[in-house]
């Protein structure tokens, strides 16, 4: 505690003791949902289920089992597996060994992940049967990079019924040790203790591969306990909510939500693939409630084919997004289909979302158009946040609540990371004059809602002005033909930028003649937007997308950099 604390004046002299004080962390979640619900369902994956009571007694020998292989504080554990039970399991029996969880995203490549699991000094690296190989190549770059002072790490391999066998015997051949087997080495009654200080790391999670500037986040218990009840307040989730993953556990510890439905006691539907079939079965057959997602997967929802789909809804499904601003072409067309969306928006470093767009009643009166207009912002501060603004980089001074005024978006509180593993360069950067730095550029409503305009690095500058390439997106997704869209800068000889389209067109679209459509999709954006915000050139093609659905911006830059500067313009 800091000195100025300590020396605050106060009407007592009472101290903290054991009976009124302890480290808060979301491990407690777990214990108490075994022993209300110890029967009820707490994982479903394919013909695999777990109750309450099963998942703590396996999270327990997980710790057990990592204890007694000398894995505990100051230990990393990496996880490198799809939406499984094991990955569920291991978001507490990792914390409650005391080490911490770093769980990597499945879709990169060797090199890669290497170089994480080289930063992060993971002793344990647990993967699933499908990605054996990548841990396993991922490995042998280490050791030939490290020589002598290479140590393997204890390499476990998760099993998985649905799958191909032999993915599994080839990693149980070369060393692997069996997950199920490994558990078995565990105590059941393993006596699991919180951390002395809430500050003890419980997560890492890596925002970017890139070697030149690490950006490993590191969390800690305190706040991990604090966004996940507010997950639930935010969203409204009730108690035994049954929730569809979709969204990878992999991505900010899936949103906090791993450690959430152990609170509310709900059930945790596993999803290996995400396809648009795969979700309208899980809610017409498993009585899935609520689901979150990138707004990529909502695009496969809306644009699902009938014969992908289950229609009526049995039920509301309440659907969270975050990431770019859904466009309000496809919340509209959410809504329609009977899903509720809930827009978030948030970073890794605020332990994944951390504003909403709390719904407000009245807004249900105004037209279509206008409701989406007012959902598609990104909102307010979460409970567990307690500072959210947005500020004039320069001078920090907050920008005037007009909603033109651009700035950037600014966090502070215990929604925010303890900072970047070994990069001092970076945390003083992001934490410069006591806020948290988002690099979203954004504006403030008279209302006091925010709304990301984009990411400081993704704005267009033409003739000295700046164009919000999300804004242009938003006009460029109304067209009917297009399935989704991404606007970059591209050189301009006469204005310096100028927009460009990226676009994926709906499979039903006739692609004979792409000028005339690529016109056509111009004059659409012409009636709608200002001249100078109209893209110049159109692309069509498959989207290059990261692993939880967002467009990789950067492989689109790249892209029209290739495509050299826009000719003379008669614009």
């Amino acid at each position: 505690m800091a000195s100025g604390a300590q020396s605050q004046r106060d009407i007592d002299d009472l101290p903290k003791n054991e009976a009124n004080y302890t480290a808060l962390t979301p491990l407690w979640f777990l214990e108490r949902a075994a022993l209300v619900h110890p029967n009820r369902v707490s994982v479903i994956h394919g013909p695999v289920r777990f109750t309450w009571a099963d998942t703590y007694r396996r999270s327990r020998q997980l710790a057990s089992a990592l204890s007694r292989s000398s894995v505990g504080p100051g230990s990393t554990v990496a996880v490198i597996a799809p939406n499984v039970p094991a990955i569920y399991e291991a978001h507490f029996g990792v914390p409650m060994s005391g080490a911490v969880i770093n769980c990597v995203n499945i879709r990169l490549n060797a090199p890669t992940v290497s170089f994480l699991l080289d930063h992060s000094q993971a002793e344990v690296v647990i993967v699933d049967q499908e990605f054996y190989s990548l841990a396993e190549d991922s490995l042998k770059i280490i050791a030939e990079k490290n020589k002598s002072s290479y140590k393997p790490p204890l390499l476990i391999v998760i099993g998985d019924p649905t799958c191909d066998p032999k993915l599994l015997q080839y990693a149980l051949k070369n060393g692997a040790v069996e997950y199920e087997k490994f558990l078995e080495t565990g105590d059941s009654g393993f006596e699991w203790k919180p951390p002395r200080d809430e500050w003890q790391s419980i997560s890492l999670g890596y925002t970017s591969g890139t070697t030149s500037n690490p950006k490993g986040v590191v969390l800690h218990h305190r706040g991990a306990y604090l966004m996940a009840l507010s997950g639930a307040l935010v969203w409204g989730m009730n108690e035994g909510a049954v929730y569809l993953w979709t969204l990878p556990m992999f991505h900010c510890n899936g949103w906090c939500y791993a450690w959430t439905l152990a609170a509310l006691c709900g059930t945790s539907v596993c999803l290996r693939q995400v396809t648009a079939n795969a979700i309208f079965s899980a809610i017409a057959h498993q009585g899935v409630t609520h689901f979150c997602g990138a707004p990529v997967v909502l695009n496969t929802i809306v644009n699902a084919p009938p014969t992908d789909t289950i229609l009526p809804l049995p039920r509301t499904v309440e659907v969270m997004t975050a990431g770019a601003a859904p466009p309000p072409s496809v919340l509209a067309a959410m809504s329609r289909l009977g899903f509720r969306v809930t827009h978030t928006y948030g970073l890794s470093e605020t332990y994944g979302p951390s504003t909403v767009c709390a719904w407000k009643p009245e807004w249900d009166l105004l037209p279509a158009d206008e409701r989406a207009r007012l959902h598609a912002r990104q909102g307010v501060r979460y409970i567990g946040l307690e500072c959210l603004d947005v500020v004039d980089p320069k001078s920090m001074k907050p920008v005037p609540a007009d909603g033109t005024t651009l700035g950037e978006i600014v966090m502070r509180g215990n929604g925010v990371m303890k900072g970047y593993l070994k990069n001092p360069k970076a945390n003083a950067e992001a934490f410069e004059n006591g806020w948290f730095h988002s690099g979203d550029l954004g504006v403030k409503h008279p209302d006091g809602y925010v709304e990301v305009k984009d990411r400081a690095k993704d704005i267009i500058i033409s003739g000295g002005e700046n164009i919000s390439s999300l804004e242009v997106e938003k006009v460029v997704y109304m067209h009917p033909a297009v399935l989704e869209a991404s606007v970059v800068a591209r050189a301009d000889e006469r204005w310096g930028e100028s927009p460009c389209a990226f676009i994926t067109l709906k499979e039903s679209i006739d692609r004979s003649n792409d000028s005339a459509l690529s016109n056509d999709i111009l004059k659409f954006c012409k009636e709608r937007l200002p001249g100078y915000w109209v893209p110049k050139s159109v692309v069509f093609g498959p989207l290059p997308k990261t692993a939880t659905g967002k467009i990789k911006k950067h492989e689109l830059r790249a892209k029209a950099k290739e495509l050299g500067p826009v000719r003379k313009s008669r614009l």
